[in-house]
Parts: C-alpha cells; structure tokens; sequence
C-alpha cells in the first residue's frame, strides 16, 4: 500500500503514522528521518543537501524529491510505504507524480486529518514541559495532577517560546499557503481520503483503517 500523510501541525499524525505503518507492515518514510539516513550513507543527493543544510539554506525541492526518490527505490518499499512531510507543495507533488509514473507504481492513498484551526491551537498552545526531567504534559488532554508540577520528579513545568498562540498561528498559516492546495491536487486524482481529526485518536485510526481496508481488498 502506497500512501501519503497530509495534516496541519498539532493534527497528530505522529501517533496515526506509527499505527499505520505497524497495522500494514510499510515503512515510515518522513523527510527528517531519509535526510539523516542519505548524510550518514553520504550519497549523492544527501551531500548535496548538506551543502544548502550547512549553510542553513532551505534545501531546494528537486534535492528533496531526489533524496525521496532514492528512499523509494530501496527494497523494503517494494510492497508499499507511508510518505510523512512529503511532498510539502504542489511543485514537490507535480515531481512525485512524474517519479512514480517513471518507477511504474501508483500512489493507492493519500489520508489527509482534518482538524479545524481553533481546536489545533488549542492542541499546540497547551503543552507545558518539566524544566527538570522534560517530561511533556498537556493542560487539556494530559494535565499534571498538581497545577504546573511534575508528576514524575517534581519539577517546574513551562511553555516552550514555540508553542505560544502567535507561532501556533503563524504555523498554521505557512500550512494553508503551502500545503493546503495538496489537497485539491489529489482529490482531483481520486485518492484524497478526508479523516477527521477532531476526536478522539482511537477514533481517527478506526476511520484511517476502514478507508484503508477498501483500498486493500
């Protein structure tokens, strides 16, 4: 099964890639993890991106898609795989498509978890870290027992600068300028699968793997 993970930061796509890729046996590919893994195996793409990375350059998108493509052709994604943070634009999925269409293979899915802004702010403005441990807490769905306390050494718990409203917001924006239009672009190929994020995570994966299952018989 070939599928793509689409979703606005704070949808948890996290937890329901883990679960996807466990239920279905395909590997998880996200670009942090084939970024570190082309650096390591020093190919021809990963030096390449190092030489933008080192500089603190964003990385252009046919190095992504060639670091991706090199990911693809490896053994284990022969009966299929997840893409997680890829592609992030229309250019980056226009270049996806011609890859695939040269591989001979098809994308079966494209799940995209739906969550409406207000609930995801909601979502990335509550969590509060341990200054002590770094134990992570969350003030709506994983409170501490003591207000501003850890639970496991005690120590003082904080709001990271990142997970402030204003970045939450802006966050989001970047999201819908960049990586919304996705959405149109694979419903348009039929295979836009909308989930909704906002309930409980149990009940996304029960409606991830209905759509799935369809797929697969």
């Amino acid at each position: 099964m070939r599928l793509i993970l689409l979703g606005p930061p704070g949808a948890g796509k996290g937890t329901q890639a883990e679960r996807i890729v466990e239920k279905y046996n395909i590997p998880h590919i996200s670009t942090g993890d084939i970024f570190r893994a082309a650096l390591r195996e020093g190919t021809e793409m990963g030096l390449k991106a190092k030489g933008y990375m080192d500089k603190g350059q964003l990385v252009p998108d046919e190095i992504v898609v060639g670091v991706v493509t090199e990911r693809l052709k490896k053994p284990d994604c022969q009966k299929g795989f997840l893409l997680d943070g890829f592609p992030r634009n229309v250019h980056q999925a226009e270049a996806l498509d011609k890859v695939t269409e040269k591989m001979d293979i098809k994308l079966d899915g494209v799940i995209n978890v739906d969550v409406p802004d207000e609930e995801l702010v909601e979502r990335l403005t509550g969590r509060r870290m341990c200054k002590g441990c770094g134990a992570s807490f969350h003030v709506k769905f994983k409170p501490p027992k003591v207000r501003n306390v850890c639970d496991s050494c005690g120590g003082e718990l904080y709001q990271r600068d990142d997970d402030t409203v204003e970045t939450a917001k802006d966050r989001l924006e970047v999201y819908h300028s960049q990586t919304s239009p996705l959405i149109a672009h694979y419903d348009k190929q039929g295979i836009l699968l909308n989930i909704n994020g906002n309930q409980d995570m149990e009940n996304v994966f029960s409606e991830v793997t209905k759509e799935l299952d369809k797929i697969a018989e």
